[in-house]
């Protein structure tokens, strides 16, 4: 199934700066170009935000590889060990934890994957952004050791994206806006109002931490 509404307009008029950027897509934006990322990032409003989520062809899929050796995908895939086992995954992050329809433990999964949970519950008041540190932490450690890891909760679009939205901008310095479009390439996701808030939070810090070692240098 898909449903792709037109590019918001505000997405052409985002804030680059002519001195130092030619204006360009967001969606033209690859891993490790780091000009792009600098020259991209704007702190999206929540109604931007939405607006950007709301354009994206809609998918049903169990999984996608998201990012180089990152799987993101809902609780089916996250119970078919043959299935994860095929794809190569040898770590798994359960961002729906504890809840019954997300199985999900070290003696379910055994001695061949690797598993981590994260206890959150799929609501605009659960405080996510404890959690963005450590699962990204866990997801780098997995990807510059070799391994594959399959990031869940129980549909996939907002929990456990919001967690890979947070892992693309603490590890690998993306903007909020570049990481959602670069993980739209691959799949529908929509966090949560509350989790996009928590979200935008982080982009704001991580965009004063740059500017403060750009004075420092």
């Amino acid at each position: 199934m898909s449903d792709r509404k037109p590019t918001p307009d505000f997405l052409s008029e985002v804030s680059y700066n002519p001195q130092d950027c030619e204006q360009r897509n967001y969606s033209d934006a690859q891993p490790g170009d780091e000009e792009e990322r600098r020259c991209a990032w704007k702190i999206p409003s929540l109604q931007e935000l939405e607006e950007i989520l709301h354009s994206a062809t809609r998918s049903c899929d169990h999984y996608n590889e998201v990012w180089p050796n990152l799987y993101l995908g809902d609780m089916f895939m996250s119970h078919n060990k043959f299935g994860l086992w095929q794809l190569g995954i040898t770590h798994v992050l359960n961002a729906a934890h504890g809840k019954l329809c997300c199985q999900g433990s070290d003696d379910f999964y055994g001695t061949t994957v690797k598993y981590y949970g994260v206890p959150a519950n799929d609501l605009p008041t659960f405080d996510l952004s404890a959690f963005f540190y450590p699962a990204a932490e866990f997801i780098q450690q997995v990807l510059t050791s070799g391994g594959k890891v399959f990031v869940h909760c129980a549909v996939g679009v907002s929990r456990s994206a919001a967690l890979v939205l947070a892992y693309l901008m603490i590890h690998h310095h993306h903007s909020l806006l570049s990481a959602t479009q670069l993980v739209q390439q691959k799949r529908w996701i929509f966090p949560n109002r509350g989790f996009l808030k928590q979200l935008i939070a982080l982009d704001q810090k991580l965009q004063e931490k740059v500017q403060n070692e750009q004075r420092a240098t």
